[in-house]
This record gives structure tokens, C-alpha cells and sequence, in this order.
């Protein structure tokens, strides 16, 4: 009976005889014939999907670098000392670990992005939002060594912290103004970040983070903006007009250059005396002297077009001698009928009737 073996030593021998289920064996001709093809393998977490290209991250981040300038440098103003804001990271995550990385209780506030449907989150870490309280309200001047209350912001609280929040709604507008001419408001203050539920769990946000230094003492903020909010504005995001350094101040010299060489530039002008149907008998057998009648009336105006677009009404003439068309009001287009229209509040009225149209 000393011979007998035990179940682990059975499973064991088991497992050396089978190469198909143990010994790890079965995995080593797989992984040499991986590395042999020299085939990339990336890792992807369907749990948190890239909807936002690198060219968009990569806008995302120089939009808010100017962010992080013009409120480091209003907040400072306000606080009456140093305040340096400074961009960490620019990344995209799904709104619920957003959501469950915060601290509870924080200064979480639902900003309004019109034109824009959706909303987007500015979180104020408690860390440093009661040091800049506590410097609004005459404090602050020696370094605290103790830690922030974990407690809710009180009422009076709340009322300074709102003269912060404008500070940076105003930055941000700024920012945004060459990508979207932005109107941001805040709509909602919480402070547990678990009981505003702006987007779906699972909706992928882009989360831009900052951190805040007053003094020795640091903390971090945090911008959550929704994709289905800022969607309508993937094009642009992706182009580089968002580029500041390009509105520049046209040289006069380039614009008198330009205007030059425009105005001496040659166009085509026809005019459309009128217009009929012949059938192929009636158009094979006209003859010189044969009189084609139209139902354009000769007292209504003409229509004048330049490189093929009409510009002009105009009524057909002679001028010593010579064929003329005498130049007479300009064609109005659709869409600048439609704006006259909606600015004079006439919508729904009947159309007015156009010369010669």
C-alpha cells in the first residue's frame, strides 16, 4: 500500500502523458509561430471604445492649453496671489469610471453648452477649492498643513465658488470661439457626482484634466464632456481651424495687391433675351427671314448672368447704333429672400412677385 499515489500526483502523471492539456507544452508551437508571421496584436477593451480620433485628442489638448492660461491667469486676479493651472492629460473613458473616480463629497457642476444638446461637467476638487475659499474670505495667507473638510459646500460657499465657475465658463467660451461660439451656463451644483446622470454608463466622454497650484498647495479639476454632446462638431475638430495663429491681420499692401488683380480679371457676361421650344421639323426647316415667337413679354426685364450665375435684370437697347442691355436691379438669391423674410417676421406670407422671374 505504500505504492499508492495520491489524486495530485495521479492528475499530475495524467497531464505529462496528455500534451494536449497540461505542461503548457500545446502553447509553445503557437506563440514561436506568432512571433514568426511578425503579426502586431493590440489589445482592445470593448468596454471602453475610441470614438475620438488622435487628430481630435490632439486638438482637444491645444484648445484647452489656452484654457488653462487665461483661468490660471483671471483666477489669480481674484484670489490676489499666484495661481498656476496647468493640463495633465486628455483622455477617453466611459462616463461611469469618470463618474466613480471622484471624490464624494466635490464641487460638481452641470454646465448648459448652447447651441449645443447635451451638457458638460466641471468638477472642482475639494483639495483646492477650500484653500482658494479660504483665501476669498481672508485667509490662507501661511501654508495649512491639515487636510480639507469632507463635507458639502455651504450656501455662502456656493456663492463664491460661483464667481469661480464664471471665471472659467468665460476662459472656455474663449477657447472654444474658434471651433463653436459656445454660451455656457451652469444649471446644476452637486455634490455627490452619483446622482447627476447626464449620459448612459457606458457613453464614451472625453475627460481633460487639470491641476491647480496655489501656493504649496495643489489639487485637480476635472472637464467631462460628453462625444454625443460635441459629435456635431467632429469635422471641425478634426481640421485645423481651431488654429488661432492663423487670424492674422491681412498686409495692406496684400490686400490692395489682391484687389487689383481681381478687379482687372476677365468675366463672362451673357444675357438671356428669351427662350422657346422648336420640334426637330420646325428646326430643320427654318430659313433666313423666318420670324421665332416666344412668350417672353419685351417689356419684362432680362436676366444678366456673370461666369454663368444670374446677377443682374437688365432691358435690351441700342446705344448709337449699337446692340446694349441697360443694367437694372440685382437678383436676389433664395437664401437672402429667406433671411429678409425671417428678420421682417413676413413668414408665411404670401411670395413676392420678382422682376422678370
Amino acid at each position: 500500500m505504500a505504492d499508492v499515489l495520491s489524486q495530485s500526483e495521479v492528475e499530475s502523471l495524467l497531464a505529462a502523458l496528455d500534451p494536449g492539456t497540461g505542461g503548457g507544452h500545446s502553447q509553445q508551437p503557437e506563440a514561436r509561430g506568432s512571433e514568426e508571421s511578425g503579426a502586431q496584436i493590440s489589445v482592445y477593451d470593448f468596454k471602453r471604445p475610441e470614438r475620438v480620433s488622435k487628430e481630435q485628442m490632439r486638438t482637444f489638448q491645444a484648445v484647452h492649453e489656452g484654457f488653462s492660461r487665461e483661468f490660471g491667469a483671471d483666477l489669480s486676479g481674484l484670489v490676489r496671489a499666484i495661481v498656476e493651472v496647468k493640463l495633465i492629460s486628455v483622455d477617453q473613458l466611459t462616463y461611469s469610471e469618470f463618474v466613480y473616480s471622484l471624490e464624494n463629497p466635490t464641487c460638481f457642476n452641470l454646465l448648459k453648452a448652447e447651441p449645443l444638446d447635451g451638457h458638460i461637467i466641471l468638477d472642482l476638487n475639494p483639495s483646492i477649492i477650500f484653500p482658494i475659499l479660504d483665501r476669498l474670505l481672508g485667509g490662507g495667507r501661511a501654508p495649512s498643513q491639515s487636510s480639507p473638510p469632507r463635507r458639502p459646500l455651504t450656501e455662502i460657499e456656493l456663492r463664491l465658488v460661483a464667481r469661480i465657475t464664471d471665471l472659467a465658463i468665460k476662459a472656455l467660451g474663449n477657447a472654444w470661439a474658434n471651433v463653436c461660439e459656445l454660451k455656457l451656463r451652469v444649471t446644476q451644483v452637486e455634490s455627490n457626482p452619483q446622482l447627476v446622470q447626464i449620459v448612459p454608463p457606458n457613453e464614451v466622454i472625453v475627460l481633460v484634466s487639470f491641476e491647480v497650484s496655489l501656493g504649496e498647495t495643489r489639487g485637480i479639476m476635472n472637464l467631462c464632456i460628453p462625444f454625443n454632446t460635441i459629435e456635431p462638431l467632429a469635422g471641425k475638430l478634426s481640421a485645423n481651424t481651431w488654429s488661432s495663429y492663423s487670424q492674422k491681420q491681412p498686409d495692406r499692401r496684400q490686400v490692395l495687391n489682391l484687389e487689383t488683380g481681381v478687379a482687372n480679371a476677365g468675366v463672362e457676361m451673357v444675357v438671356y433675351l428669351a427662350g422657346t421650344r422648336l420640334t426637330a421639323g420646325e428646326l430643320i426647316g427654318l430659313a433666313v427671314g423666318d420670324t421665332i415667337v416666344t412668350e417672353n413679354d419685351c417689356h419684362k426685364p432680362l436676366e444678366v448672368c456673370v461666369e454663368g450665375r444670374p446677377k443682374f435684370y437688365g432691358f435690351a437697347g441700342l446705344v448709337k447704333g449699337h446692340k446694349a442691355v441697360r443694367i437694372g436691379q440685382p437678383v436676389v438669391p433664395p437664401q437672402e429672400l429667406v433671411e429678409r423674410k425671417l428678420s421682417d417676421g413676413n413668414v408665411g406670407a404670401g411670395t413676392p412677385k420678382a422682376a422678370g422671374k
